[in-house]
């Protein structure tokens, strides 16, 4: 078979192949479009929550709202401690440099000894 054939034959298949799962789609689609338009359009499926769910709902809705001012307020605190890890950082870097310092200098020292 020449290289040609080949491809063409491989064309093929992947063309039957997608044909195939095409009409599969639009054949589901068309079964299941009338059920889809039997469902409500406001979102409510006709069962009644229980008062306990529907409670724990609303707490969570209302503490939901407030929820960008108590991000604001953990931003803030964030920034903050941000501030002072950073402050912290420097500090502890000038120590550092400090006693690498003192250890060259200490290097220097014994080696001048010896």
């Amino acid at each position: 078979m020449s290289p040609v054939k080949c491809r063409s034959m491989v064309q093929l298949i992947l063309f039957i192949i997608f044909l195939a799962s095409t009409l599969g789609t639009v054949f589901i689609l068309y079964k299941k479009i009338p059920v889809l338009t039997a469902l409500p359009q406001n979102g409510h499926h006709g069962f009644k929550k229980p008062e306990f769910f529907s409670n724990i709902e609303k707490k969570i809705r209302k503490h939901h709202f407030h929820f960008f001012k108590k991000k604001m307020l953990l931003h803030k605190f964030l920034s903050k401690i941000r501030i002072l890890v950073l402050k912290l950082e420097r500090k502890i870097s000038e120590l550092l440099h400090g006693i690498r310092k003192n250890a060259q200098e200490l290097d220097k020292q014994a080696k001048k000894r010896k």
